[in-house]
């Protein structure tokens, strides 16, 4: 990516300069992927994974799985939603983008992250140098919940089956967890963003390495935390190219 465009994109998140960030070192990486270890900065606790995917999802394929994902019933939430929202993407995606649920965009026009919040996300993953047909774009819930609440527990529950085995298909080198109930809901964890971020997680059975940020409907609202959100990024792109 040239410099002119780089700047374009990182003007796009509010952030005016390019910040280089050290080289992280191969050997911590090497280190990582056989332990849950932060690389930059140091010191994260055990990997927060979870088991593998429900025996009712696993080895079904793409076409299968987003049938029963459309004609789910699993929880209330079929009787509110407009449409499912399955996912959208490179199905050989190296990086995997996980959000909470959908909002009232996405279950009218069911594709995750449109609008105001999409077009950020957008330009978070160009300033990285990917563009969003170079990845796959999921949430943890399939259908949106009402007024936008946050998700409960059987409905995370109920449905993370399909994420996992869309996991499974996928087989990302990276997932990026935007915002902290993706990030809660992913890792098991009552714990905050902030306390998640710029660590080395691993998910699933396939131990994915995980990284959590800022969601993008977050940062319009708070643009002083771009910064960090742009640290994020640079983050994950340096484990991606150590996995």
């Amino acid at each position: 990516m040239n410099n002119a465009l780089r700047r374009e994109y990182l003007a796009a998140l509010g952030l005016t300069t390019w910040v280089a960030r050290g080289k992280v070192v191969p050997a911590m990486l090497k280190a990582a992927n056989k332990s849950s270890v932060a690389l930059e900065p140091p010191a994260i606790g055990p990997p927060a994974a979870i088991g593998p995917p429900a025996a009712r999802e696993a080895g079904v394929d793409w076409s299968e799985l987003r049938t029963r994902v459309a004609a789910c019933t699993r929880c209330a939430l079929s009787a509110t939603r407009t449409q499912t929202v399955f996912g959208v993407g490179n199905q050989r995606a190296e990086w995997l983008v996980v959000g909470e649920a959908p909002g009232a965009e996405e279950d009218r026009q069911g594709e995750p992250f449109v609008g105001r919040a999409g077009q950020l996300l957008n330009s978070m993953l160009r300033a990285v140098g990917l563009a969003r047909e170079q990845v796959y774009i999921a949430n943890v819930l399939k259908c949106r919940p009402p007024g936008n609440r946050d998700p409960q527990p059987n409905e995370a529950a109920e449905c993370l089956p399909y994420l996992e085995q869309q996991i499974a298909l996928i087989k990302p080198k990276i997932m990026l967890a935007v915002g902290r109930i993706a990030a809660q809901n992913l890792l098991r964890t009552d714990k905050t963003l902030g306390s998640l971020r710029q660590q080395v997680h691993r998910f699933g059975i396939s131990q994915v390495p995980l990284i959590v940020t800022y969601h993008p409907a977050y940062l319009l609202r708070t643009p002083t935390d771009k910064r960090k959100s742009w640290e994020d990024l640079k983050f994950a792109r340096d484990v991606c190219a150590h996995v």
